[in-house]
């Protein structure tokens, strides 16, 4: 099965490409291209009145998307801004300091540089433990804020405790803040149970296929309710309050920011609407992509370690001293894949078939 009609410009831009990256940068399907060009048209055509458009009927669908993706009760639980970094700024700034976080050790670099400059400040005091010890020590009860990845981004383990983590959130604290970026659309997620327990970060810059600038935020009710970093499009609904007021939206809108780009949500939106007028469903893209999977660990011609077999994560994550130079070798082939430290990652997605799987393997079978 091959899925490369939806993909016909990404890859007519550089037809000789083998891309093996999609867990870094996703390739665009040509529905991206046509929300880019809507959220050029309706900024002309409405100029200043773009934004009744943009948060009257492009977030709210954006929002409709990302509930019903994770099975979330409410949509307006969810808040997009351009990444998740400034979302999590927001969410550390809602609780008092000094704070105690707990994290995994495998955490992506945005996340772990902000810690350290926390630590380097004195803001906060971090600890970080292997993924499978975080549960336990979360159960002693000493953290404000606990964060982890629902897939680590360098080797593709999954972590499958989030009920148990969610069980020890309060507003009071401790809070559970879930990366999911590596997760969002690549696996099925049922955020139900927890809705109301764990923050859930992710966006569209890989799986879901829509590029930079519309990461998102689900905050659940009652918690954060007065972020200090905070900007003036999170009091829309108290913009009638007294001056000197500050106000916040009851929803996630809380968490907003200032003025955006909305043409990442644009984007989102219409990768998903394409998905569904397909009625492909992430578990189909998932059963694509574990075919794909197969056909390469059957033929694989490397001698490496495979740290995630059985994952459900889109990538490979194959250990090796040879990594970093093969994937020189592979890119001046024009074969695309990346490395974190001595791991090699060869990620899977919808624009690829078998036939590139067999070239890839070809390309991996030249390497010293």
């Amino acid at each position: 099965m091959s899925y490369k009609h939806l993909f016909q410009r990404a890859l007519a831009a550089a037809p000789e490409r083998l891309h093996f990256a999609a867990h870094s940068h996703h390739l665009w399907p040509d529905a991206s291209y046509l929300g880019q060009l809507a959220a050029w048209e309706d900024g002309v055509r409405l100029a200043d009145r773009k934004w009744e458009r943009v948060m009257g009927e492009i977030w709210p669908a954006a929002q409709q998307h990302v509930a019903a993706e994770l099975k979330l009760p409410d949509p307006s639980s969810i808040v997009f801004a351009p990444n998740t970094h400034e979302l999590l700024l927001r969410i550390a700034s809602a609780r008092p300091g000094p704070l105690r976080i707990l994290a995994s050790d495998g955490e992506f670099h945005s996340f772990r540089r902000q810690s350290m400059r926390w630590e380097e400040a004195g803001s906060a005091t971090v600890e970080r433990v292997p993924l499978e010890a975080i549960v336990e020590r979360a159960k002693a009860g000493d953290h404000d804020l606990i964060f982890v990845s629902q897939v680590q981004f360098g080797t593709g383990h999954v972590f499958d405790r989030v009920a148990e983590l969610a069980a020890l959130a309060a507003p009071d604290g401790p809070w559970v803040v879930i990366d999911g970026y590596h997760a969002f659309m690549a696996m099925e997620a049922d955020l139900s149970a927890v809705a109301d327990k764990v923050f859930y970060l992710a966006g569209g810059y890989k799986y879901a296929m829509a590029g930079e600038g519309c990461a998102f935020l689900h905050a659940p009710p009652g918690f954060g309710m007065r972020p200090e970093i905070t900007g003036w499009y999170a009091e829309f609904e108290d913009l009638a309050l007294p001056p000197g007021s500050i106000g916040y939206a009851p929803d996630a809108r809380r968490f907003l920011g200032a003025t955006f780009d909305p043409s990442g949500i644009y984007r989102f939106v219409g990768v998903r609407d394409m998905l569904r007028q397909e009625e492909l469903t992430t578990a189909k893209i998932a059963a694509h992509v574990d075919t794909l999977r197969a056909q390469l660990l059957a033929e694989l011609p490397i001698e490496a370690e495979l740290l995630n077999p059985g994952s459900p994560a889109r990538f490979l994550a194959l250990r090796s001293p040879n990594a970093q130079r093969w994937k020189a070798e592979l890119e001046a082939e024009d074969v695309i894949t990346d490395v974190r430290g001595d791991v090699l990652r060869i990620g899977l997605g919808l624009y690829q078939d078998g036939r590139d799987v067999t070239r890839l393997i070809d390309a991996l079978s030249w390497l010293r």
